[in-house]
């Protein structure tokens, strides 16, 4: 029986392997959600693969951010070693979902894959410019963090920050001004040496806790 906060889950073993539940997010992989948009965009397999060439296409864009959600998981995933736990594409009822979640030993981190391909990325105190221009990507990435901070807490009943991070894919130049940013904004290539890196805050049975209740579907559902 594994203990999942309030919640009790049976993990059954078939041929001397554990198998996921019905509802383990720990079986989702980086940019799932994506990857249904684009299904749900074109269902032709033909037609799918002709209009993510094709210029003005709505699939075009979800395709970029597929490859920078890959990118991240395959950094990501490199921290398993060091007692570091990822979960992908975490649904809300919205049918929004959540990037990436890393939970190790330096805390609990929500990261956004964002791809600019070739553009100039400027981080200042406030807010990220992708070739001059305004994003909403600070404050988005802020407000999911405390969404998550909220409900991870409730569920594991201790206080539970969460930390949000922004990992930039394939840009052509990123600057961050911020001295001490309360977005964390890295390019893809650091991200897991930078969060390896950082202080440990939490144990090793804290982080299999609040491991255990992240990777329940039913504690996003609401």
């Amino acid at each position: 029986m594994l203990l999942r906060g309030d919640l009790e889950v049976q993990v059954t073993c078939k041929g001397g392997r554990v198998q996921p539940l019905p509802d383990d997010l720990a079986r989702n992989r980086p940019g799932d959600a994506v990857r249904r948009k684009i299904l749900e965009l074109q269902p032709n397999p033909v037609l799918r693969l002709i209009d993510r060439w094709r210029p003005g296409a709505d699939i075009r864009s979800w395709v970029d951010g597929l490859t920078g959600e890959r990118l991240t998981g395959r950094t990501l995933d490199r921290l398993r070693g060091r007692g570091w736990f990822t979960l992908r594409a975490i649904q809300w009822a919205s049918g929004a979902d959540i990037d990436h979640l890393a939970i190790g030993p330096a805390g609990v981190f929500s990261i956004n894959s964002k791809r600019h391909r070739g553009k100039t990325v400027w981080y200042g105190d406030a807010a990220i410019t992708v070739n001059g221009s305004p994003t909403r990507h600070i404050a988005v990435s802020q407000s999911e963090a405390r969404r998550i901070a909220r409900i991870l807490s409730a569920r594991c009943g201790v206080d539970v920050p969460v930390r949000p991070v922004i990992s930039v894919v394939h840009a052509a130049k990123l600057t961050v001004k911020a001295a001490n940013p309360p977005v964390l904004v890295l390019a893809v290539e650091h991200l897991g040496r930078v969060l390896s890196g950082l202080s440990p805050m939490l144990t090793t049975d804290q982080v299999a806790h609040i491991y255990g209740v992240a990777r329940d579907a039913r504690t996003w559902g609401s």
